[in-house]
């Protein structure tokens, strides 16, 4: 008897030191007042006084690469793009589960804009995030070809429904299936030669830019009528002389018309859009997912007829503003690429309960090359994210800029990720962006939003 109390009190114990010290309080100090804050300024303080602005002809060169999976083959195999089985991204409930099909061909597309001696490549891809894994090896294998990771501006489509086996760790596998070396070396090599292939066709172009609103589109998931959101879908065209057209596009509201019950490879929403806009005079259309933090797609019947509506309602409302765009063959350009220092990184149980920073890492790893970027192109303003960020703090942004002059658009998954950005009053409500996906404490969006401000007043200069 004796011993069974024993064994239960050294139980009692142990479970009780395993919680301790595996969980963790969340600082909620001023970020201003941080050691991260003070590093990730100096480097601030460093592009404000190198960053110049230049006025120049551009050029521009386009590309587009499928990235729709072969399956069911014998053997995987990286060049070719056939696999034995590829597990679909999006939906923790699908838990890893392999695709069976292909609904909609995939694709990475990339759009390079030169002017004078400064180059930017615009690289979307239907996918559910840029992986940052994947990004890694690809910035690396681009620096070899002379291509710099401040030159690049990278989006996903945010598509629930598209290749996964990249997702590091426990918490990665649930969303993105087990990892595929195989699968993640043909990933790479197709967002470089998307990259690639954009620059070697650059020839001299023109460029215009608008916006309009979409609000019927789109809703705050989050806390419904007594939120804000960002309506607009923002557009950039590029036309090659006597060449080819593109059209980069971007909308606040989620790809998720298609819920983890859909097994078969699709773009969602934005999909759609890309094939219209591509059917209708542009040779390459590339969708970059906005500010979708808190924001779904609204739209006309279920699944798939869902998202040919709100793809080609989007597609049908751009086509008609495109004869009032105006274009210009000269262009101011200014950009600026800050790497973030970040807080305390911590997976969370419960609002209130927070694993520690160690188990975390062993959880998934903490996400390293981080950045922030913001591009000016003329009068348009587009701020890159590292996660998905908020409808709510993109408004805002926006507003402040439409003050200045300058129109602005705020898109995510730039190539790092570091889960949901969205303003701090939410951090502590039971609900899965600022709960699941909150992993930097309640400061992370006003840090964030000071990041921003400082970035466009460099290239707004």
């Amino acid at each position: 008897m004796k011993k069974a109390l024993y064994f239960f009190i050294g139980f009692v114990v142990f479970l009780g030191i395993l919680i301790f010290f595996s969980t963790g309080s969340v600082n909620v100090d001023p970020f201003v007042t941080s050691s991260y804050f003070k590093r990730t300024m100096a480097r601030v303080d460093s592009i404000r006084k190198t960053e110049m602005a230049v006025n120049d002809s551009v050029l521009a060169g386009f590309s587009k690469v499928s990235i729709t999976p072969g399956i069911n083959y014998a053997t995987d195999d990286a060049v070719a793009g056939k696999f034995k089985a590829v597990p679909l991204a999006g939906f923790g409930a699908r838990k890893g589960k392999f695709a069976t099909g292909v609904h909609d061909s995939i694709f990475v597309k990339a759009v390079a804009l030169k002017v004078g001696p400064k180059m930017m490549v615009f690289v979307g891809a239907d996918l559910l995030i840029m992986p940052p894994n994947i990004i890694d090896i690809v910035t690396e294998q681009l620096a070899a070809k002379g291509i710099s990771r401040d030159q690049l501006l990278f989006s996903a489509t945010h598509s629930h429904s598209s290749i996964g086996a990249w997702g590091p760790g426990f918490v990665g596998e649930q969303f993105a299936g087990v990892p595929n070396m195989e699968i993640q070396k043909w990933m790479v090599g197709c967002i470089v030669k998307s990259v690639v292939t954009a620059v070697a066709d650059l020839s001299k172009s023109e460029i215009g830019y608008g916006s309009f609103d979409a609000a019927s589109l789109t809703r705050n998931r989050f806390i419904g009528e007594l939120g804000t959101k960002n309506n607009d879908f923002t557009y950039l065209l590029v036309n090659q002389k006597g060449k080819r057209k593109a059209v980069i596009g971007t909308f606040s509201a989620h790809a998720t018309t298609q819920g983890a019950g859909n097994m078969e490879f699709s773009g969602d929403y934005p999909g759609y859009w890309e094939r219209k806009m591509e059917a209708n005079t542009y040779d390459v259309a590339v969708f970059f997912a906005g500010s979708i933090g808190s924001q779904s797609p609204t739209g006309k019947g279920k699944g798939f007829e869902s998202a040919r509506y709100i793809g080609e309602s989007l597609a049908d409302s751009l086509i008609k503003k495109l004869p009032a765009t105006a274009y210009q063959e000269t262009s101011g350009i200014s950009d600026a690429t800050l790497r973030v220092t970040l807080p305390e990184y911590h997976l969370r149980l419960t609002p209130k309960i927070n694993l520690s920073t160690w188990l975390s890492r062993i959880l998934m790893p903490e996400p390293q090359n981080v950045f922030f970027q913001a591009i000016r192109i003329g009068k348009l303003i587009w701020i890159s994210a590292p996660s998905d960020f908020s409808g709510e703090y993109a408004l805002q942004i926006k507003n402040s800029l439409t003050v200045k002059g300058y129109y602005a658009v705020i898109s995510s998954f730039n190539g790092s990720y570091v889960g949901y950005i969205v303003p701090g009053r939410y951090f502590y409500m039971d609900e899965y962006e600022p709960k699941i996906m909150g992993w930097f404490g309640p400061t992370m969006g006003d840090y964030s939003m000071d990041l921003i401000r400082h970035l466009t007043d460099i290239v707004g200069k």
